[in-house]
């Protein structure tokens, strides 16, 4: 029991590590002594629990994800309707963008998925398939328009997400990202949120991202 504790506690070390070492150089530019040494484990420990490092890019995009998931079930849960569910989700992930290591190399690694052997496409379906039930619960509950086509948006709101994102982080080291988010949604509640429901979403947008 002691063993399996201790090979998990050096387990999130390294995952850690490699957060921190993939944020700061990337996936291309980081090398395995690099997250050895940022974990503080041996290269036999490092081995012992990831066969290469495109694994521990790997774990390191799960774990973001699974912290993700974790945080949008608890926002659903809080939220009145499905639009504040989307704004608070995207609030969310822009804070921890700018002050969680482990968020920004997930995102990062996602990203830069070119690199390695096969193309990460887990987190992304994951996003556009919950962005798609919120836009569809919407919908039904009148705040955005009828007939609006929820996979159709859904696939507008990651991609920009995702780009302001990376515009964010050259531009501001990621210090203007909510307000930049709150752009996109000013701009997604004026053209799908029906006129009379408007005022009300987009004080959604300034509560949640601009207070």
């Amino acid at each position: 029991m002691v063993s399996q504790e201790r090979a998990r506690v050096t387990r999130e070390r390294i995952i850690i590590g490699a957060a921190e070492t993939f944020d700061r150089c990337g996936f291309g530019a980081a090398s395995l002594s690099d997250i050895a040494e940022a974990a503080g484990v041996t290269k036999g420990a490092l081995y012992f629990h990831f066969r290469s490092k495109d694994e521990i890019a790997g774990a390191v995009i799960d774990a973001q994800h699974a912290a993700a998931s974790h945080s949008a079930k608890t926002m659903v849960l809080t939220s009145e309707t499905a639009l504040e569910t989307a704004v608070q989700l995207s609030a969310g992930l822009a804070r921890r963008l700018q002050s969680d290591p482990l968020t920004r190399a997930g995102i990062r690694l996602t990203t830069e998925s070119s690199s390695f052997d096969a193309p990460v496409r887990g987190p992304y379906e994951d996003w556009l398939t919950t962005f798609e039930s919120i836009v569809a619960a919407a919908i039904e509950a009148g705040d955005v328009r009828p007939g609006t086509d929820p996979a159709m948006l859904a696939r507008f709101i990651i991609p920009s997400f995702t780009g302001i994102q990376i515009i964010s982080e050259v531009f501001s080291a990621r210090s203007d990202m909510p307000e930049r988010v709150a752009e996109m949604w000013d701009i997604i509640f004026a053209a799908t949120v029906p006129a009379d429901r408007l005022d009300g979403a987009l004080a959604l947008v300034d509560r949640h991202l601009r207070s």
